[in-house]
């Protein structure tokens, strides 16, 4: 496939819920109910920046909808592609933000059926979604950091 022919990647964003933004030791993962392709595969909250809409803003608004709560943002959370992206596939890519929840509690009321909070020597306990796991692996370095301090 040509350069032309390529298919421009979509802007991705997730939060990295954590139970402190300060000193974090838990995370939560979210399971999947949808596509059937992600179905039972667990993820950090997020989804698709809509055409106008700046990454902060969509962040906020997919964790709104999908959790039912409001969170403060931290420190955005690195990836390896320019834009400091992570790669989910050919067609997206993601940005990260820790992020802590400051009103409601978080319940799975949009593309997931399960919500679990998994202390920092349990972030494997769960089968993270494969482009999520490069991210976990990079958050259990940043928590493990943190609570050891």
């Amino acid at each position: 496939m040509s350069t032309a022919d390529r298919q421009p990647v979509r802007l991705v964003v997730g939060a990295a819920i954590v139970d402190d933004l300060v000193r974090p030791t838990r995370l939560l993962s979210a399971r999947r109910t949808e596509p059937a392709t992600l179905a039972g595969g667990w993820e950090l909250p997020g989804g698709k920046v809509d055409d106008g809409e700046s990454p902060l803003s969509a962040l906020h608004r997919e964790v709104l909808e999908e959790l039912g709560v409001h969170v403060q943002l931290g420190a955005h959370v690195p990836g390896p592609l320019p834009g400091s992206t992570w790669p989910l596939g050919d067609r997206y890519e993601m940005l990260v933000w820790l992020a802590e929840v400051v009103e409601g509690t978080p319940a799975p009321i949009e593309d997931h059926d399960e919500l679990r909070w998994l202390e920092v020597d349990d972030l494997r306990a769960v089968a993270w979604l494969p482009a999520d796991l490069p991210i976990v692996e990079q958050l259990e370095a940043v928590l493990g950091r943190t609570s050891s301090t």
